[in-house]
């Protein structure tokens, strides 16, 4: 089991990684809007339900790809969307 601030380290760093195809190409948002990446930011506690560095991944390809598919710029803003993945899943 890792522990909370590996799974920070790690998202953080999965976050800031070179964006290999479009839907990477948001990981900039959502490192600007998690913001400030230690165990005091109540926005990171998701990861309370994550395990492994791979359910990590997968949540971040899950949000990407759900803003390729979904994200309506005209009508949300971009940080809505990602609060909304992050609250209601």
């Amino acid at each position: 089991m890792l522990e909370y601030k590996e799974k920070i380290i790690f998202l953080e760093q999965e976050l800031a990684s070179e964006s290999l195809n479009y839907a990477d190409s948001f990981k900039t948002d959502i490192l600007i809007f998690i913001d400030e990446f230690n165990s005091e930011n109540p926005v990171l506690g998701f990861l309370n339900d994550l395990s492994s560095f791979d359910e990590i991944t997968l949540w971040i390809e899950r949000l990407t790809s759900r803003i390729v598919l979904k994200f309506d710029d005209e009508n949300e803003s971009i940080n809505d969307f990602i609060y909304d993945y992050i609250v209601l899943g």
